[in-house]
């Protein structure tokens, strides 16, 4: 594995020494909360500027006082020099101010020029111009690489990709000198990631500065210029992106030095606990075949609509069987969901909000949901009982919280990972199959499940707790390769050997996904949700291999 050592490479681009915004002292607080804590931010004009920082540090709340989303308590602004305060997020866009959330904000149902122009439509008394309209959204397509786009085309019926360039169009045509973008590649395969890249180097180059927020530093490598690091809703560090390491700004965001990201430890396989041999689903996998041993880290690579995650549903029993044969420990045959449970075997789901957690519950609740037993006399749950239960997963992983009684909603991504995990823990579950464990969190929150892993495949021989099984699938390669004993490659429904960790690398990795696959299945993959380009593979050889 490359070293994190390495200092970040920072693209040139025509960067003036003045800032374009400045932010001094700014801090906001929710309730007891101190969200941001004099928070400092220089952006120059011209330049790609990441915003880095673990999740609750406070990113997202100081980007939605730059927005004008919401007012600071205290501090200023100065935007080209003046004063800036903005009463709402369109006096904000007015004065030139974009913000393109993770979440992408269209009117599916109205076209593509209708979004682009919404709320600015040239008008002659109380009729739109619809003319213009359509001219100055083909202006703005053209701008952002999408000169063939029928601006009368429905947003809802296009690929996730043409919407957010949709959405930074919109931005264009308002004439934005800032243009935020949060976590803008989460749902881009890596085509559309290059192309989004191209983009942001075009409009760099045009003068308009961009603040770029990614968990991805590989990302921050490839595409930045300078950076800033909030910790606690503090600054705690800022810079040329080429005068850093990665091991620096790691660092600087968690608070401490992480050491090896990618711990190995010691492990003896054991005896083989699942065992799938030809299993089909309907339409995917078309054939699995696997053995995963006790106190064994075994990865799943491959493309997005591979199969992978179909495979561990149909697994788990939340999809159907077609063929093949599962065994879980001496349990042979598909089971449902709740007889899976009994049999010691765990799921983290890859989709955390929608399928992973009950986000109105509480951490208690998420935690213990599973394994009521022993909460409570005659079948009842005694919530001191059950607040007991969750402190030591609270104190150990640690999830960051008020306490197990705070809605899983209110936490930051990593800390609603940390809490799916520690459910498959107290449910003393002996296999775990965790689908993309580390999507969306922070590097931080990575070291540490990074470390839970290796330290439940290892097991303690001082407390007697046995080693266990853990499948992980992930689109990062790095990843995989960091902490599995075996990796094995899924492409069209097609689940290759397990081969052990030292016979991979990325480039052979991405080889064997893509060996199997037509060029009309790789170009429909575009069109598909749920997994950074980042995450499939870096950018170039000499990017770092970070998270």
């Amino acid at each position: 594995m490359p070293s994190t050592s390495r200092r970040m490479t920072a693209p040139s681009s025509p960067v003036t020494d003045v800032p374009v915004l400045r932010m001094r002292g700014i801090a906001k607080r929710f309730g007891a909360t101190a969200a941001l804590r004099g928070v400092e931010l220089d952006v120059l004009p011209g330049s790609v500027h990441a915003l880095i920082g673990e999740n609750g540090a406070g990113k997202s709340t100081l980007m939605k006082t730059l927005s004008g989303a919401c007012a600071p308590d205290d501090g200023h602004m100065e935007l080209g020099g003046v004063p800036f305060a903005p009463a709402n997020p369109l006096h904000a866009r007015a004065l030139g101010v974009c913000m393109i959330y993770q979440e992408l904000a269209l009117a599916p149902d109205l076209s593509v020029m209708e979004n682009i122009l919404l709320g600015i439509e040239p008008t002659r008394g109380p009729f739109v111009r619809w003319n213009e309209v359509r001219a100055a959204a083909q202006r703005a397509l053209q701008e952002v690489g999408l000169p063939g786009l029928d601006p009368a085309t429905r947003v809802g019926d296009l690929p996730v990709a043409h919407q957010q360039l949709v959405e930074i169009a919109r931005a264009v045509a308002v004439g934005c000198r800032i243009l935020v973008l949060d976590e803008p590649t989460s749902s881009l395969t890596r085509r559309d990631v290059d192309q989004l890249f191209a983009l942001v180097r075009r409009l760099r180059d045009r003068g308009i500065a961009i603040i770029y927020i990614s968990h991805a530093l590989e990302e921050v490598s490839a595409l930045c210029d300078r950076f800033t690091v909030l910790r606690d809703g503090e600054t705690v560090g800022h810079g040329r992106v080429g005068e850093v390491s990665v091991d620096r700004i790691i660092a600087l965001m968690v608070g401490r030095e992480v050491g090896d990201l990618y711990p190995r430890s010691t492990r003896s396989p054991g005896e083989v606990v699942l065992e799938l041999d030809q299993l089909g689903g309907a339409p995917l996998p078309r054939s699995a075949s696997l053995a995963l041993h006790r106190g064994e880290v075994v990865g799943v690579a491959g493309l997005i609509g591979a199969g992978r995650t179909e495979m561990v549903r149909s697994l788990f029993g939340l999809a159907p069987v077609r063929q093949g044969r599962i065994r879980v420990g001496t349990h042979s045959g598909p089971a449902s969901p709740r007889e899976r449970w009994s049999q010691g075997l765990g799921l983290v789901s890859e989709d955390r909000k929608q399928e992973g957690l009950a986000q109105s519950l509480s951490i208690a609740d998420n935690l213990t949901l599973t394994r009521l037993g022993g909460l409570g006399p005659w079948g009842l749950v005694r919530p001191s009982l059950q607040r007991e239960a969750c402190r030591p997963w609270i104190e150990s992983f640690p999830i960051k919280c008020r306490d197990a009684g705070q809605p899983v909603q209110d936490l930051s991504g990593g800390n609603q990972q940390k809490v799916a995990i520690a459910r498959l823990l107290h449910h003393d579950a002996d296999i775990l199959l965790l689908d993309e464990p580390t999507r969306g969190i922070d590097v931080g929150s990575k070291a540490q499940i990074y470390r839970l892993i290796d330290s439940l495949a290892r097991g303690d021989a001082t407390t007697g707790r046995a080693p266990k099984a853990v499948l992980v699938i992930s689109s990062y390669l790095p990843e995989l390769l960091g902490i599995c004993d075996r990796i094995a490659v899924m492409a069209r429904g097609i689940l290759g050997p397990a081969r052990p960790v030292g016979e991979w690398t990325e480039h052979s990795l991405m080889m064997e996904a893509t060996r199997q696959s037509e060029p009309s299945e790789l170009s429909a993959s575009s069109e598909t949700t749920g997994s950074s380009t980042a995450r499939v593979a870096p950018h170039s050889p000499s990017t770092p291999a970070s998270p």
